[in-house]
């Protein structure tokens, strides 16, 4: 595992030029934002256009994600993607609001800075956050990390705990109290992201019909359990200390965040869990190196889960299986958008395979349940 010492800024998450398609109006936004940020501490407003800078993180397939540099302040800019007709899953504003909520009591939590609902200024809302500096892991580890087996499987539990402290969050403490509707949670993500996967549903796609149709059959009873929940928790949207590699500093991507039963958020955090025993197909779609040596089991995560924050975890079956059928229904609303047209990015070409291959294993977890 590194320490501070050289490697430290190789390591660092580093934004790219911006990918064609996908640039911003630089002058429109530093005439927006400039009397906005003359109200903070710094006077960042008389900075000239050419100290304004911007280039984008090269993660992700949903929101767009941008570096504004000012002179020597560096500010995250988030944006929906472009051509997208899913407002639901692209909510600015739900993003901007749990932020604000946490910002006292979640420490890994953005500072939020200004939410833009003007439509004139980059053709869709928009808000701007604090910068995080730190390390962001994706499908593989950086290879001057050199972590541990041990450390591997410290890092991974770490991530669950993290997790497990966001759905020990007090609603009340929060100020969520109305944020979400708990009552029949479950059962309404099963039926609304059976209707998007239909929705979205291409003539290559697979048929997810007896998959919807076995969880819409094995909801479980309602728990009461009403907490915070990230709804996309996964390894790329944590930041790590580039000095700790085993500390997060920072979670990101809050715009599916609601109240709603704390299990279906584990549920869909497994769902991008590939260990070294799963198929090898489906291992070849991973998008973190949870099958590393040491990375802990999906069992064993969901018994540290359940020691840490006190929560039972039964019928993970469904849990599980949903996990990856909402990954499969994103992944499909992804591929919708390139299979159309309404995106060049060649990454949304490879969607489709990866939504056959989530296809397969929620055909595997279902024959050897016995729910």
């Amino acid at each position: 595992m590194v320490t501070e010492d050289d490697t430290q800024d190789d390591l660092r998450d580093r934004p790219t030029a911006v990918r064609p398609g996908e640039e911003l109006d630089i002058e429109r936004l530093r005439e927006y934002l400039a009397p906005v940020l003359a109200q903070s501490s710094e006077p960042l407003s008389s900075w000239p256009l050419s100290s304004w800078k911007v280039s984008q993180f090269p993660g992700g397939f949903s929101n767009l994600t941008y570096l504004l540099t000012i002179g020597p302040e560096k500010f995250v800019l988030r944006r929906p993607p472009f051509g997208s007709k899913v407002k639901s899953a692209h909510d600015m504003g739900r993003e901007f609001r749990i932020l604000s909520a946490l910002e006292n009591i979640f420490p890994y939590a953005p500072r939020p800075i200004h939410f833009c609902t003007d439509q004139e200024v980059l053709g869709c809302d928009f808000y701007l956050m604090s910068c995080i500096d730190g390390i962001v892991i994706r499908k593989d580890y950086p290879p001057l990390m050199g972590l541990t087996p041990a450390q591997t499987r410290q890092q991974f539990l770490t991530l669950f705990d993290v997790l497990g402290e966001l759905h020990s969050i007090d609603l009340k403490k929060a100020g969520l109290e109305s944020f979400g509707k708990p009552e029949g949670y479950v059962r309404r993500q099963v039926e609304g992201w059976s209707k998007r996967y239909n929705d979205a549903r291409t003539p290559d796609a697979p048929d997810f019909g007896p998959i919807m149709q076995w969880l819409h059959d094995r909801v479980p009873a309602e728990s009461g359990l009403a907490r915070i929940i990230h709804n996309d928790y996964k390894l790329d949207n944590v930041i790590w200390s580039a000095n700790d590699q085993l500390q997060i500093v920072g979670v990101l991507d809050w715009e599916m965040a609601t109240v709603g039963d704390p299990l279906m958020d584990l549920g869909c955090t497994l769902g991008y869990w590939v260990e070294a025993t799963d198929p090898a197909e489906y291992r070849s779609f991973r998008a973190m190196p949870s099958d590393a040596p040491g990375a802990p089991t999906r069992a064993e995560i969901v018994a540290r889960f359940s020691e840490r924050t006190g929560l039972a975890v039964e019928r993970f079956d469904f849990y599980f299986c949903f996990g990856m059928f909402r990954l499969a229904a994103i992944g499909q609303q992804i591929y919708y958008r390139y299979h159309h047209g309404l995106t060049r990015d060649q990454r949304f070409a490879t969607m489709i395979a990866k939504v056959h291959s989530l296809h397969s294993m929620c055909e595997r977890v279902i024959a050897r349940s016995d729910l």
